[in-house]
């Protein structure tokens, strides 16, 4: 560790793993003479949930390469590595330790992307008492004060008024107060599926080769966490603010033009199924892969949403596929991190629907017969990286319609996704894909059956079971519990009128279909449950 001169020290600037931006609003007035900044890897945030290899690598690679930007500067760093015997294990010991050899005049941090760490460093102040001054996160567009203001007196909270607001504030994609196109999204034109002839040859996401920083700590991770889940083999992430800007003008040149269009296909490649070098293309399809670099903030979203809407202008990408990312960036991102601040910490323990269930053990091997299950977990192992659809429509779907603790599911995603950060992550899994928040978030829940995966995908060829089929030795599970759930919760739902049609369907099962389809899905929970 780093140590202070006898100067007096004025501001001790704490920066988290997800707050590599030199233009924080921590680091404004910062004084070289005066101030220092204070960074800390420590193993409880790889523990507190069972994180991916790559999650980790990814964080502790970030942080060091910032470190080295900081010292470049002429700043002076504290800085606890991962492997130094004195390392206290958590954020709040090790800034205890470090005020026990220093006293500053003032702690300053940007408020935490995760309620349990910035509770944490709070305490650790209040102990030492040591003044703490938290300021706002300029890296969001929309503030926890602004969300406030949007929701207060809303019977129901909406991502689409939230982001028609966001794009009259900013004016992106629009003229005056009107949407470009004269439409607000296009989704019409969008979400199409590949066809049975497949995605054809997609332009691969640069990839980013470790660097010796970076296979430092590949070596670390691998030696210290060899028992958690997933592989390094395929670490190539952005890890610098250089690579990110590179990882950002890939996309929009080589990938954007096709997103809108094929944003919710999924496609697996034949013969090659786990080599994850085969399978680079058909993981990241026309996505952007930028939620990294983004969480992590080497980048801002103001330089993503202008890049997409100057290859828009310049005729370079049709408007629905520029506004069907432009709307994940400046609507869903800054939504649900309105969400989260505004509902935690309570929202932690959402469960609307009761599911009580344990997470499935395949969900941490890919080991299941499930073919879209077992690809999109082993991609998951592989690179720490599913898209939306894979993570909403497959294995968010099936641990919702098995009724699996959400809490658990929360976890998971978590500690599996190279990206996660739990401001995004918990909104996303509590309400979008689980429904545990009985409809804060979404509308509905979003439920399906095994023929919504046939249909955007091709991860029903071959596989033994059968989407049409909900009852059966070769019933697809997914189908099977689709029904279960209407049935479960048929009370619930009828007050929900999104989801007509759907109960609709369900009124035309005779009572022996229900009965048929109930005894089918206890006899898949209890084998799950035993697995």
């Amino acid at each position: 560790m780093k140590t202070t001169s006898a100067r007096p020290v004025r501001n001790l600037v704490l920066v988290l793993g997800d707050q590599l931006n030199l233009d924080s609003a921590a680091f404004h007035g910062f004084d070289v003479q005066s101030d220092f900044v204070w960074m800390a890897e420590v193993r409880e945030e790889s523990t507190h949930v069972w994180s991916h290899k790559a999650r980790i690598a990814l964080f502790l690679a970030a942080m060091r390469h910032f470190r080295q930007a900081l010292i470049a500067k002429g700043w002076q760093v504290i800085y606890r590595k991962l492997d130094d015997p004195k390392n206290a294990g958590t954020l709040a010991g090790e800034l205890a330790s470090t005020l026990r050899r220093i006293v500053p005049k003032r702690l300053v941090m940007v408020q935490a992307g995760d309620w349990r760490v910035g509770e944490g460093i709070s305490a650790a102040a209040r102990e030492t008492g040591v003044p703490l001054e938290i300021r706002s996160d300029r890296h969001f567009l929309c503030s926890a004060e602004e969300f406030a203001a949007h929701v207060r007196g809303r019977k129901q909270w909406r991502m689409e008024f939230f982001y028609r607001e966001m794009r009259r504030k900013t004016g992106i994609l629009m003229e005056g107060e009107e949407p470009l196109g004269g439409a607000w999204n296009f989704d019409g034109e969008n979400r199409e599926s590949f066809g049975k002839s497949g995605p054809g040859s997609i332009p691969e996401p640069v990839a980013f080769a470790p660097d010796p920083l970076t296979r430092e700590v590949l070596s670390l991770v691998q030696k210290q966490f060899a028992q958690h889940p997933g592989s390094l083999g395929a670490f190539d992430w952005p890890v610098t603010r250089e690579e990110a800007l590179r990882a950002l003008a890939d996309f929009i040149q080589h990938r954007l033009p096709h997103f809108g269009q094929y944003q919710d296909a999924m496609w697996s490649t034949p013969g090659g199924l786990f080599e994850p070098s085969a399978r680079r293309s058909q993981t990241y399809l026309f996505h952007s892969r930028l939620s990294v670099a983004l969480n992590l903030k080497l980048l801002d979203p103001r330089e993503v949403l202008s890049a997409a809407e100057t290859a828009f202008k310049s005729g370079r990408v049709s408007l629905s596929s520029a506004e069907g990312f432009i709307r994940q960036i400046l609507g869903w991102r800054e939504y649900v991190r309105g969400i989260y601040w505004h509902l935690m910490p309570g929202y932690l323990m959402s469960n609307a629907l009761k599911a009580s269930e344990p997470l499935p053990s395949f969900y941490w091997t890919g080991k299941t017969d499930m073919h879209c299950l077992r690809e999109v977990i082993q991609q998951t192992l592989d690179y720490g990286y599913a898209h939306h659809i894979q993570r909403l429509m497959v294995t968010g779907l099936f641990s919702l319609l098995l009724g699996v603790r959400p809490q658990a599911v929360h976890e998971w995603y978590l500690a599996v996704y190279v990206d996660a950060v739990e401001w995004v992550e918990l909104p996303n899994t509590v309400g979008m894909s689980q429904f545990a928040d009985g409809g804060q978030l979404g509308s509905k829940p979003y439920v399906a059956s095994g023929k919504y995966i046939q249909r955007m995908s091709n991860y029903c060829s071959g596989c033994r079971y059968d989407p049409a089929k909900s009852v059966g030795a070769d019933a697809c599970p997914f189908t099977t519990l689709y029904w279960d759930f209407l049935l479960r919760h048929e009370t619930l739902l009828r007050k929900n009128q999104r989801m007509a049609m759907q109960l609709k369907n369900l009124s035309r099962l005779s009572p022996a279909g229900r009965a048929a389809i109930r005894q089918q899905a206890e006899r898949l929970r209890s084998s799950l449950r035993s697995a």
